[in-house]
Parts: C-alpha cells; sequence; structure tokens
C-alpha cells in the first residue's frame, strides 16, 4: 500500500458551495482579528507547540506576520474587510524577533519562513521603504550560500525574496550556487538542517522547494534533471505513485510508523511542484497523475485542514494538474477537498475552543485555499509566487 489508512479521513459528502468558501473565509478572518492580542500576537495552538518551544512566534510559518500575510492577500482579493493596521503590530514583531529570535540554536535570521525575512516582507508589503528592500537584500545575499539548502530556512526560500522586492541579480547569485550544489551522483540536494545531514524530495525541506525556486526562470536542462529524479524516486502500485519523504528511508517512517501523503512529505507536495516541470514527455505525465490519484484515492488527512500537512495542501496537488492539464476533473476534486477543510476548520474550532492562527499550519492558510478553489488558480502566495 502506497498511502497509510489511518493518516486519512472519509471525504464529507457536501457538494462545492462557492458561497460557502467566502462565508468560511469571512468567519476565519474574522475569528483572526478578535483573537488578536497584546504582544502583539496571536497565541499558538496546542497541535504547533512543541514542549522546548510553545511559542508565540513572529515569524512566517507559526507565526504572526503570516497571519497577518494570509489577512491582506484575502483583503486585497476583496473576500475579507481591513479592520485595523498592522503595521505598529509588525514593527513590534520586528523589534522583539530581533531582540530575540526565535528557535533557539536553530535561529537563523535570513530564513524567508523561520526569520527576520518574512517579517520584513510582510511589513514592506503594508509599507514598503528602500530601507527594508535594503536590509532584506542584505539577507538575501548572507543566504545564497548557506548550507540548510532547502525553503524554510535556506536559499530556495530567500530566492523568492528576491523576486519580491524585485533584484534580479540576487535572485541570479543564489541560482547560480544552489545549481552549483546540485549533487550529480544523487539528483538531490544535501540539507544541513536541525543538527542533521539529510536528503529530502519535499517542498518544505528538498528537493522539490528547490526545484520550484529555480523553476522561476524558464530551463530545458532544469525541467529534465528534475523530472529523472522525479521518476527514478517515484514507488508506483496499481496505478498509483508515492514518494518517500527522503533518499535513505522507504515510504514508511522508520521510528513512528505510518506512511506520510501530504504537501511537505510524499505525493502531494510532488506533484504540486513538478507539475510546473515540463520536460516534454509522457512518463513525467503519467506520474504526476498517478501521484493525483494517490492524493484522491487517500483522502483527506486527519490531521486538520491546514497547507503543511492537511487536507488543504493536499488540494494543492489537483490545483496544480488542473492548471497543467485543463482537465475539470481536478478542480472537482479541489473543492471536493475545499468543503471537507471547511468542515474540519469548524470541528477543530470546537474541540479547541478556539482557531489556529498560522499561515502554514492554521485557518488562514485554508482560506487562502479557499480562494484558490474560487478562482481556479494554482499558484500558492508565499511558496512559488509573492502574491496573486
Amino acid at each position: 500500500m502506497l498511502h497509510w489508512p489511518p493518516a486519512h479521513e472519509q471525504l464529507v459528502e457536501t457538494p462545492w458551495d462557492p458561497e460557502a468558501a467566502r462565508t468560511a473565509i469571512g468567519e476565519i478572518a474574522a475569528d483572526c482579528e478578535a483573537a488578536f492580542g497584546e504582544g502583539p500576537m496571536w497565541g499558538a495552538h496546542e497541535r504547533d507547540a512543541e514542549e522546548d518551544d510553545r511559542g508565540p512566534w513572529s515569524t512566517m510559518y507559526f507565526g504572526a506576520c503570516g497571519v497577518v500575510y494570509a489577512l491582506d492577500l484575502l483583503r486585497e482579493r476583496g473576500l475579507v474587510d481591513p479592520v485595523r493596521d498592522y503595521v505598529p503590530a509588525l514593527d513590534a514583531l520586528l523589534e522583539r524577533y530581533r531582540d530575540e529570535p526565535e528557535f533557539g540554536r536553530w535561529a537563523h535570521a535570513p530564513s524567508y519562513w523561520m526569520g527576520e525575512t518574512g517579517l520584513l516582507l510582510v511589513r514592506r508589503r503594508l509599507n514598503p521603504s528602500v530601507e527594508t528592500d535594503d536590509r532584506v537584500a542584505e539577507l538575501i545575499a548572507a543566504n545564497a550560500h548557506d548550507a540548510h539548502r532547502e525553503f524554510m530556512f535556506g536559499s530556495p526560500g530567500t530566492m523568492l525574496a528576491a523576486r519580491w522586492i524585485g533584484r534580479h541579480g540576487l535572485w541570479r547569485d543564489s541560482a547560480d550556487a544552489l545549481r552549483a550544489a546540485w549533487e550529480p551522483e544523487t539528483g538531490l540536494w544535501t540539507q544541513h538542517i536541525f543538527g542533521h545531514e539529510v536528503r529530502y524530495l519535499g517542498p518544505a525541506h528538498g528537493f522539490a522547494g528547490c526545484v520550484a525556486a529555480l523553476a522561476a526562470e524558464p530551463d530545458e536542462e532544469l525541467h529534465r534533471r528534475a523530472s529523472d529524479v522525479f521518476r527514478r524516486f517515484a514507488i508506483e502500485e496499481d496505478g498509483l505513485a508515492n514518494w518517500p519523504p527522503g533518499d535513505d528511508e522507504g515510504l514508511t517512517h522508520p521510528e513512528r510508523g505510518g506512511i506520510r501523503t501530504q504537501w511537505c512529505h510524499g505525493a502531494p507536495g510532488m506533484v504540486a511542484c513538478l507539475a510546473a516541470i515540463a520536460p516534454g514527455d509522457d512518463e513525467h505525465e503519467r506520474l504526476l497523475l498517478a501521484g493525483g490519484e494517490l492524493t484522491w484515492r487517500a483522502g483527506p488527512l486527519a490531521k486538520g485542514a491546514n497547507l503543511c500537512h492537511g487536507t488543504a495542501g493536499n488540494g494543492l496537488a489537483f490545483l496544480a494538474l488542473h492548471r497543467r492539464t485543463g482537465d475539470e476533473r481536478w478542480l472537482e476534486r479541489a473543492r471536493a477537498f475545499a468543503m471537507h477543510a471547511i468542515a474540519q476548520v469548524a470541528r477543530d474550532r470546537r474541540e479547541h475552543g478556539r482557531g489556529r492562527y498560522s499561515l502554514w499550519t492554521g485557518d488562514p492558510g485554508t482560506a487562502l485555499y479557499l480562494a484558490l478553489c474560487l478562482e481556479g488558480g494554482a499558484s500558492l502566495p508565499g511558496f512559488d509566487s509573492p502574491g496573486w
């Protein structure tokens, strides 16, 4: 079997309803606004907190600036009304981060998702300045040869930041360094992360995220090499396909057991990223469809509705396949997952007595997924594009 049934749920049989999606987006935004508190922060959800770091956080992935970013993207689309000026809050968050960088010994200021770079980019979105751009440029340059070589901490993330501020030369410097570190023997990049040396495949920490960053510019050689790796690591069964988290393990987690079929590790993220690669052969397309079909048959994720390792993130694979193929079936599947995600957000709020206030693991990211389903789009803000 290519997925682990206990990690998934039965899909709710609720027909796609755009008004229900708009209502859910509005409710998520209103809940975020109502929960905005002292600090200025949103309290960390118990499912995000670790024993050694219980938050709250300020940065893009888990923290407050990611919530502000999501709310502003939704405001820009006319899906929510602006309520407050978040610039003073972002200034306080930035000061807080500089006084005490988050994530202890893993703190890395140039990090886009987990460091100062993401904070500055959201502040720039709301209140641009030359000084902010210059500081972001410093952080991008400092990260060009960073040994993380993944999206969350490393240069693939700050390459997106270079596009965001329009500094193509900085993008090129990082791209050249990333290409030079692309290993011809493994076809992957080696990540130095959390004190370990690994070779991950997925978008957040590995190969797919590096490829997505480099694919910002057309490159036939990139497409060919990336597709070769995509095919080599695919594990197939009965017309379906999944991918292991790294090059040194199979599908089943060696310690915790189970198989991850989610955006950050497994078929959904691989398909969502590699659907933009066009090597010009049928085998690549066949595997994309096989990975999408596995994601559909496995069903929504029991972990919740979020982007990184939840139902919304898995739905990104369907949106990417719809964009690539034009087949309406994939948009219908993405919208079916959207309806399930709406139910999960409501259920989790009842269970925990509060929302989950983070971009990548919580409700604001799910609201962005609902907006994508309304538009039929597939470009994910903050990962493969600075915005929509």
